[in-house]
């Protein structure tokens, strides 16, 4: 088929900012496209049918996909594959079928405005999408780009750097790029006030942290002294352990059954952007503090399912690896994750009571994998002296699934 759909990319700038291909396109298209901004800055062009996205965006999906084969425009801000309506359309239509202008992304224009090469930036879009999102990203001297949903996302990005002891960061906000509005402005995050910020905006933070400041180590068994628990916990160094066990690969999702505090998922999901988990706690108490504990560790998209295994497992979708946390020993818990594990996911059971050590060596025993036993001693004061106190030993069975 040919290519019968056009996304093309415009700036602040208008039409001044197109080549002719891109001017040619726009003014011959039946059916154009676009955001109210966007038709409002191709107005002169226009010679079709102007056609607003619609709410939600899925029925203007269909309307697009409803031209399939007849030409048809549709206008992007900037690059329509970084952030953009492409990596929408992309799903639905193949790229056989797509002719693509982009121009100059918001990103770019931000990082030539402050001389920042992109391949040493943090690039995010925090366009509505939680602000926590940049939480794991803030490490000394880092410098970041994040695409804000509003005006008032300066503000609110701010106020976060300054609770989590970032306030000495330099924030410089970039305004209408590449527009007759455009601005450009440098303050502390500490000093930041709302002064009428434009809601097309990005913020380039250079990263300061205080002594006090929460970084987000990126190693594998992060401090217990970071999670909000109540001791219901897998510690440290247990924690690392299981997540090398677990085998972590992109995109994968998992079942963190028992999550207490929710470290496991947690940590799972800082791993890499993609990567997916659903926790499942019986205790509603519990529940809430994982959902706490999942924002202030930039994971907001953490599934929590209140509820008490095996029965809250039902409907959910299938798992590529699953953990089982220690206090259980419920047989049921352990033959429904096996049952819903998918073929070459993987499982592992930590066990410190003795019930679940059991069934960990019998299932061990039936269905081999690895099984091996943690001890962990800490130094702790005895006396005015020093010595060794031992930590309840953990049994791990792990297990790929045939």
């Amino acid at each position: 088929m040919q290519r019968w759909l056009t996304l093309i990319g415009i700036g602040e700038d208008g039409p001044a900012g197109l080549g002719d291909e891109a001017k040619r396109l726009i003014a011959s298209a039946p059916v154009v496209f676009g955001g109210a901004r966007h038709i409002e800055l191709m107005q002169p062009l226009i010679e079709g049918q102007q056609q607003l996205w619609s709410s939600p965006f899925e029925k203007s999906i269909a309307a697009v996909l409803a031209r399939r084969g007849m030409p048809t425009v549709v206008l992007a801000s900037g690059d329509p594959f970084f952030y953009g309506v492409g990596a929408t359309l992309s799903r639905h239509v193949p790229i056989s079928e797509m002719a693509v202008i982009p121009a100059p992304s918001s990103f770019s224009l931000a990082a030539s405005r402050l001389g920042w090469p992109l391949q040493e930036v943090t690039v995010l879009s925090l366009h509505g999408r939680p602000l926590d999102l940049i939480r794991p990203h803030l490490h000394p001297g880092r410098k970041i780009l994040a695409l804000t949903s509003d005006g008032q996302g300066p503000t609110e990005l701010a106020q976060l750097l300054r609770d989590a002891g970032f306030g000495q960061s330099t924030l410089t906000i970039l305004e209408a790029l590449g527009g007759a509005k455009e601005r450009v402005s440098t303050q502390q995050a500490v000093d930041l006030a709302p002064t009428g910020i434009n809601d097309l905006n990005l913020c380039g933070i250079e990263v300061v942290a205080a002594q006090d400041a929460r970084i987000l180590p990126l190693s594998a068994g992060l401090d217990d002294s970071l999670f909000e628990h109540d001791g219901q916990i897998t510690k440290r160094e247990i924690r690392a352990l299981t997540l090398s066990a677990l085998a972590l690969r992109r995109g994968e999702l998992l079942w963190d059954i028992g999550a207490g505090s929710g470290s496991i998922g947690i940590e799972w999901m800082l791993a890499d952007p993609s990567m997916r988990a659903i926790a499942i706690e019986a205790s509603g108490e519990r529940a809430a503090r994982i959902r706490r504990n999942a924002a202030s560790f930039g994971v907001p998209g953490l599934t929590i399912i209140e509820g008490t295994a095996p029965q809250a497992l039902d409907g959910l979708p299938t798992p590529d690896a699953i953990f089982i946390g220690g206090g259980g020993s419920d047989a049921g818990v352990l033959e429904a994750a096996i049952d819903r594990l998918k073929q070459g996911g993987r499982l592992v059971a930590n066990a410190v009571t003795t019930e679940m050590e059991a069934l960990l060596l019998a299932e061990h025993a039936r269905r081999g994998g690895s099984l091996i036993r943690i001890d962990i001693a800490r130094a702790a004061p005895i006396g005015g002296m020093t010595g060794w106190r031992p930590a309840m030993p953990v049994t791990q069975w792990s297990w790929v699934k045939p």
